[in-house]
């Protein structure tokens, strides 16, 4: 009886080489599995299931994980409003880690004893599968053709239309990653560090001009409205910030960073919901979340997008940090209110029962009214006790100070 394989099917190059390579040439059991989240369109869907089973899958099926995707990350992602290296809404990267857990469970399920990707040796995506299958399907054999038999693209055409597969797998200037949390560009200009991306590499354009204002309202972080209509399905909302905010060419940036294997990665980026979005939470949560609130989570919140870009999204002290980023939400309430233009967008203000800026106490510049004058002077004397401490005993390095200014 044949062994059971299953393959992270996208439709791509690698991957069709590796359903019909294991199926003809190692005899196994292909079961072609497309993890989605939130990526692929219906008809990408439809094309696909036909594909694998022209390259010789005996079963195909789609695994829906755009829901799990966003409850299980892009949620915690906006409470925290991570951006790697302040710039990336870490879009591809958090993808993967749920398409190789939902990838992992089924193999489990129909009882695989391989689960086969199409990673090479050179990126982190390789380093993102194959943790996860390790830690959720222990003791299944995995299988990268691409990378153990350092193939070339050439090889596995040639492959492929030898054994009757003919497809256009034209190697593009540029290739993208859609996905609901933005889109990833590599290849073209971004090879050379010297270069940006010209307006023709990215795939939505540019069709709105003047500006408009977007309100943005939320419940203990969550996304709950735009611009007046109520969502209960915080996807949709998603999508259609995107629509709005993409006509004008918002959220397009160039990301560098570490990759986990060790060297630098460069990757150009539109993201217009996911940038517009965390910049309307964060605008919101600086008039609702005390001062020491904001410190600490930013400061959990940078570990997090870390661990997350980094395949660690396993590590039980993510769970702590969902439950210390999902309490601070407590009070995030109210509409943020942007300002659109094409390629920039600017905070207005918000609407907030939460709004601290709103209080009895006083006036930022205006007036005191929690406090006297003479509250006021001692409060300042008593703060600037350390530093009168420190320069009476080192008066020499106050008067160097003196001097140099």
């Amino acid at each position: 009886m044949a062994k059971k394989v299953v393959v992270a099917f996208s439709g791509g190059l690698d991957t069709s080489f590796t359903v019909m390579y294991l199926t003809k040439e190692k005899g196994y059991e292909v079961y072609a599995a497309c993890a989605n989240t939130g990526g692929f369109s219906a008809k990408q869907l439809k094309d696909n299931e036909e594909k694998a089973y022209k390259l010789g899958a005996k079963k195909y099926v789609t695994l829906d994980v755009t829901k799990e995707y966003y409850d299980k990350s892009i949620k915690y992602m906006i409470f925290g409003n991570v951006l790697r290296n302040g710039t990336y809404p870490i879009s591809v990267s958090s993808e993967r880690i749920f398409q190789a857990m939902a990838i992992a469970k089924y193999a489990k399920e129909i009882g695989a004893s391989a689960i086969a990707h199409g990673s090479t040796g050179a990126g982190n995506d390789q380093v993102r599968f194959d943790m996860t299958f390790l830690v959720m399907a222990p003791g299944t054999e995995i299988i990268t053709l691409t990378r153990d038999m350092a193939l070339t693209r050439q090889y596995e055409v040639d492959y492929l239309n030898k054994n009757g597969y003919f497809a256009d797998f034209t190697k593009l200037k540029y290739s993208y990653n859609v996905g609901l949390w933005g889109t990833s560009i590599c290849g073209g200009e971004i090879l050379d560090s010297t270069q940006g991306l010209p307006e023709s590499a990215y795939l939505k354009q540019v069709t709105k001009t003047g500006s408009e204002q977007i309100r943005i309202g939320f419940s203990k972080g969550e996304i709950v409205s735009v611009n007046g209509k109520d969502y209960s399905d915080k996807i949709e909302a998603i999508q259609d910030i995107e629509a709005i905010a993409s006509a004008y060419g918002i959220g397009r940036d160039m990301h560098v960073g570490d990759t986990i294997i060790g060297i630098k990665g460069r990757v150009g980026f539109e993201a217009a919901a996911p940038l517009l979005i965390i910049a309307a939470h964060k605008f919101l949560e600086k008039f609702t979340l005390s001062k020491w609130q904001q410190y600490w989570k930013d400061q959990v919140s940078n570990w997090y997008g870390m661990f997350l870009h980094e395949s660690q999204y396993m590590e039980p002290v993510m769970r702590d940090i969902e439950a210390m980023l999902t309490e601070s939400q407590r009070n995030v309430n109210g509409t943020a209110i942007m300002e659109l233009r094409p390629y920039s967008f600017s905070t207005v203000g918000v609407d907030s029962v939460d709004d601290l800026v709103k209080t009895n106490f006083g006036e930022y510049g205006e007036m005191q009214k929690g406090w006297t004058s003479e509250d006021a002077k001692g409060f300042i004397k008593v703060t600037s006790t350390p530093l009168r401490v420190y320069y009476a005993k080192h008066k020499d390095e106050g008067d160097l100070l003196e001097k140099e200014l």
